[in-house]
């Protein structure tokens, strides 16, 4: 099965930090071409995955639609100007592709990288998972104020996650187009909101926007993630992609099941077995390969590499997905 891992690039390899340490600010390191290469490729040069994912955040295109952000070590992402209003919602810009041109440079750089022995993955948050941080001004546990948002402000939200679709559409375009060989969707909080209220709030947008990307890129694959899902399989889907990722709480037997074989699969081995000895990684790859079937699965993580995982633990996974054949 190919094999890619969300997060491959980043805090857990000796590479990165020394980087890190160079170059402290994370916007500098995710919006400056050179170093957004650089960072993608160094799990390429460490352990050639089948595919190497652009070094960026799902905040990055915001600043092309008007919305300001900063990211503080400790507290994470924090929007001053958060969004409350219609008059607000009605000040978005269009994107406004000269604010994330570092974007469209990288990806066109990670083709001739990488020369076809790697897929190029781009990637976007959802239009849900974007408006959490808009609304909410930053990182959240509870998503009080979005979620009441669903409820007193119904108009207000629609506004902003249509708009949110039809621009996050165009971008994934603009990463295609640039160089991007297939492109994961985050929903990574969509698994917040109830399967009723998802339907309502999350699955429209996405099916928006995946239909407007396919109606022009139609055989480009769009992979979509939502963290703690398991209980939105079927209606993830239905959203039009090509590959659902599973996190690690899903049995993969029963979301291939679920699922049928006529879409495919991406996951879900637990991030945390990469601390354990190299039988137990193994004990888990094969579970997940065994339970995926032949074809349609790309093996990965349930959720992104961990901070501190030891990076022989990782080439392990990797030297496992190449070895290991139906």
């Amino acid at each position: 099965a190919p094999c890619w891992m969300m997060r491959q690039a980043g805090r857990y390899q000796k590479s990165y930090r020394e980087l890190a340490k160079k170059y402290p600010d994370f916007r500098m390191r995710s919006e400056t071409t050179e170093l957004i290469v650089e960072i993608s490729l160094q799990p390429w040069e460490s352990f050639r995955p089948d595919g190497v994912i652009l070094f960026s955040d799902i905040l990055t295109p915001l600043p092309a639609l008007g919305v300001q952000f900063e990211i503080d070590d400790i507290k994470g992402p924090i929007l001053e100007n958060t969004i409350r209003s219609m008059d607000q919602v009605k000040q978005l810009t269009q994107m406004d592709y000269s604010k994330v041109d570092f974007v469209g440079r990288a990806l066109t750089q990670l083709r001739q990288e990488v020369n076809g022995q790697a897929a190029v993955i781009g990637f976007v948050g959802s239009p849900w998972t974007l408006a959490t941080y808009i609304i909410e001004g930053g990182s959240s546990s509870l998503y009080k104020t979005i979620k009441s948002m669903c409820h007193s402000a119904p108009e207000l939200l629609d506004a902003l996650l249509s708009h949110l679709a039809d621009q996050m559409a165009e971008y994934i375009k603009y990463q295609i187009d640039s160089g991007a060989q297939c492109v994961q969707i985050f929903d990574s909080w969509g698994g917040q909101l109830p399967p009723r209220e998802w339907d309502t709030w999350s699955g429209p947008y996405l099916r928006r926007m995946v239909a407007a990307v396919k109606a022009s890129h139609p055989t480009v694959p769009l992979t979509l993630y939502a963290n703690g899902s398991g209980g939105l399989l079927e209606r993830i889907k239905s959203t039009g992609v090509d590959v659902v990722g599973l996190d690690w709480t899903v049995d993969m037997a029963d979301a291939r099941a679920r699922l049928g074989n006529d879409v495919s699969l991406q996951g879900n081995v637990d991030p945390v077995v990469l601390f354990a000895e190299h039988s137990a990684i193994e004990a888990a790859v094969r579970d997940t390969l065994e339970k995926a079937g032949k074809g349609r699965h790309v093996l990965n993580l349930g959720h992104g590499v961990l901070v501190g995982t030891p990076e022989d633990a990782v080439a392990h996974m990797f030297e496992l997905s190449k070895k290991i054949m139906y």
